[in-house]
């Protein structure tokens, strides 16, 4: 008999999906009946932990472009996963979770079933899509709506659950996959309008964000011929490496604040303009940008801040679009770039000496390793880098110390960034605390002989929290967990270690030996 379980795994094949990561327990039995008849159409990676699980589907996603992929229980492995949606989210990744359900016939009766939750569906509906499997018929329906959900639009994650005697019913053979969703059309209308905005412009400044991924090329080819400056937040780092119009610094430094209020016309492209990125001291004093042209997917954040012109489109389409509407002009923008980027680095020192030191330590790993995906967690260096750092690979920088900001993102993220990018090499760089969120992802990379360095941060306890309690006249409590022994710790993990003092170029060296799977450094720091 083919069961609902099977069908389900059919159809993400059908759909694209090449990897699942799941724990398996007595509410998914059926689902890994399904992985087993798809034989190798679909790798199946095990975390240690449900929230590892989404970690790890984020990480992949971020990387691949694809939907990241999780199989989790119902109740605790759904509730444990639901961080790791909320950082999916709000970082627009497309995440499919795909949990169990109980028996239908005993849902909402309160009698302390295994895994019982009041009403799973509608604790995930406030997260994002959510639909339960009632009929083996509208199956291939159910997944066209996850998709679509998924990938027509603001990407994001979205959630399937099926209870357990549904997911052992019979089902017969799914219709071919939708479309995916409409896709966003071009204001054909308004780009003429747009065009002269920007050419009648003297001082164009462009902010990038997140939703100019895979559209690095054409967001050049705009810069260039604006000849403007492009501020690049956390997630779009990487974008324009080393190019002349690149400012790889925070909005929220006061020097980049000076060159957005400068521009006669700011142009924001896949932005959310959120504090993290903006106002990351919750100081206020963000530029006036009511006058910008604003171009974002999703028509929720368009209505969220004032602009002259919002435009709802995909970044790379409506980028591409206006591109031969451009005029070529002299804008003095390579200049502009260039005082900018060096007034935000000078900067540093003053918002705390320690924060060259720790940018040092990230830029010593890109000189080591170029072309790495280096994947952060909420740790100095990380946030330093944060405020100023040119990442040399696309989409090779991405952390989660913006946004949602869950700790103990990283061990996990770093496990599905290595599997999407085969061969490449992948950091992640991780506190000492932060690894205690989440220490069992390293086992993962063991068990899948990834190439992934962990880089850890070790100023034993929560430094960045205990600074921030000390600047607040707060007597610093609860920030100093005693640290892992880290060449214990890598021992039990099968993981070849290293101890080095807080030096970039003894990082450096050490990163430039060769290495067969994952490997552990630690960072001892004074």
């Amino acid at each position: 008999m083919t069961t609902v379980g099977i069908r389900l795994v059919e159809g993400l094949a059908a759909r694209g999906v090449e990897v699942v990561f799941g724990i398996p327990g007595v509410h998914t039995i059926e689902l890994y009946r399904g992985l087993a008849a798809a034989g190798d159409k679909i790798r199946h990676v095990t975390p240690r932990h449900e929230q590892g699980a989404g970690f790890m589907a984020d990480g992949y996603a971020r990387v691949s472009g694809k939907p990241g992929v999780a199989f989790v229980i119902t109740g605790p492995g759904l509730t444990n996963t639901l961080t790791a949606m909320a950082q999916a989210r709000a970082d627009s990744v497309p995440m499919l979770v795909v949990s169990g359900l109980g028996r239908s016939d005993t849902l909402g009766k309160g009698w302390g079933r295994l895994h019982e939750l009041p009403d799973q569906g509608a604790m995930v509906s406030t997260l994002c899509h959510s639909e339960t499997v009632t009929d083996a018929k509208k199956l291939g329906e159910v997944l066209d709506r996850a998709f679509a959900a998924m990938t027509a639009g603001r990407p994001g994650p979205a959630h399937i659950q099926i209870s357990t005697n549904m997911m052992g019913a019979p089902c017969g053979e799914l219709a071919l996959p939708g479309t995916g969703g409409v896709a966003v059309p071009l204001p054909l209308g308004r780009i003429r309008s747009i065009a002269a905005a920007l050419n009648n412009a003297e001082r164009v400044v462009i902010l990038a964000g997140g939703g100019v991924r895979r559209s690095e090329d054409t967001l050049r080819k705009m810069a260039e011929l604006l000849d403007a400056p492009v501020v690049l937040t956390v997630n779009a780092r990487g974008a324009m490496h080393g190019h002349r119009l690149c400012v790889p610094a925070s909005p929220s430094l006061p020097s980049v604040r000076n060159l957005i209020a400068s521009a006669d016309q700011v142009l924001a492209i896949g932005t959310e303009l959120g504090p993290t990125d903006y106002d990351m001291f919750a100081k206020g004093g963000v530029p006036d940008l009511s006058n910008m042209i604003r171009i974002d997917i999703c028509a929720d954040q368009l209505a969220r801040h004032p602009a002259k012109m919002p435009v709802k489109a995909d970044a790379g389409p409506m980028l591409a679009a206006l591109l031969p509407m451009m005029l070529p002009a002299n804008r003095n923008g390579a200049a502009r770039a260039e005082a900018a980027r060096s007034a935000a680095r000078a900067e540093l020192p003053g918002l705390s000496a320690a924060l060259p030191g720790q940018l040092d330590i990230v830029e010593a790993i890109r000189t080591a390793m170029p072309g790495s995906i280096i994947v952060g967690d909420s740790t100095q260096p990380v946030y330093a880098a944060n405020l100023y750092y040119d990442h040399d690979r696309p989409g090779g920088w991405f952390n989660a110390a913006t946004g949602y900001g869950a700790l103990g993102f990283a061990p996990g993220a770093a496990v599905g960034a290595a599997i999407a990018a085969p061969g490449v090499p992948v950091i992640c760089l991780i506190g000492d605390g932060g690894l205690q969120f989440s220490p069992g992802e390293l086992r993962t990379a063991v068990d899948e002989r990834l190439p992934i360095t962990y880089v850890v941060w070790n100023n034993a306890g929560f430094r960045e929290i205990a600074e921030s309690m000390e600047q607040a006249n707060v007597p610093v409590i609860g920030c100093t967990p005693s640290p892992l022994q880290m060449e214990d710790f890598a021992a039990a993990c099968g993981m070849p270690f290293a101890q080095i003092p807080c030096d970039p170029a003894e990082l450096a060296e050490m990163l430039a030996t060769p290495q067969d799977g994952p490997r552990f450094l630690e960072i001892q720091v004074p």
